[in-house]
């Protein structure tokens, strides 16, 4: 059961708490691979599309599409089972089927859109539409944060449209730093090796001390 808020939670909304259950994972990364293959191409083995490679679609398409589509394609890669759990992968990844034993596929996962904007706002905040918050700030509001003077959680480029950076309905106090595209290269305005000058130091600090306040 979770334990009543001290005073300090009180008035700090993002003051560390502890979780309903005891968690067995002590950090958790999240990576969004943006652009990343197709699960039918990689670990979600589909022999009924296999079988029906070329046909026209069984039933009824989605209400949301991007454009004109064909029949059926199969993937050109072919799958094999791999390691004690049996778990299908196909040849695209030869290293990873090697280590199949140590990872957790999740493969109930489903869209209600299959838009490319509304299915990733959707993975990142659990509905289609633009009030709900993202995973992140869901995490930092439930959960608090041990750096108090750090941003919480940080998105980097995040894209106004996929809700990976967004409050929605939960107060505004816990907003992600949102990085945004020119800064993901190093932030080292001299160069790599190159010693920065006290001045450009507390002009990059002033600079991440902004974002800090961008939601």
């Amino acid at each position: 059961q979770a334990t009543a808020e001290t005073p300090s939670q009180q008035n700090n909304p993002l003051a560390p708490r502890d979780p309903h259950f005891t968690p067995k994972a002590k950090r958790v990364i999240f990576l969004f691979m943006h652009g990343g293959p197709s699960h039918v191409d990689t670990f979600d083995h589909k022999p009924q599309l296999d079988k029906d490679h070329g046909k026209p679609l069984p039933f009824p398409k989605p209400r949301i599409v991007s454009g004109a589509t064909g029949n059926l394609l199969k993937s050109p890669w072919p799958f094999k089972q791999h390691g004690e759990s049996g778990a299908w992968v196909s040849s695209v990844f030869p290293k990873i089927a090697e280590i199949t034993d140590d990872l957790c596929f999740i493969k109930s996962m489903y869209g209600s859109n299959s838009r490319h904007g509304g299915a990733l706002l959707e993975l990142h905040t659990g509905s289609d539409t633009f009030i709900r918050p993202s995973m992140g700030s869901w995490i930092n509001y439930g959960l608090g944060t041990e750096n108090q003077n750090l941003p919480g959680y940080i998105t980097i480029c995040p894209s106004l449209t996929h809700g990976a950076s967004t409050t929605g309905v939960r107060p505004s106090c816990p907003p992600s730093t949102r990085a945004p595209p020119w800064a993901t290269p190093p932030l080292r305005p001299n160069g790599p090796g190159s010693p920065s000058s006290a001045a450009s130091q507390r002009s990059d600090v002033a600079r991440y001390n902004a974002w800090n306040w961008i939601c």
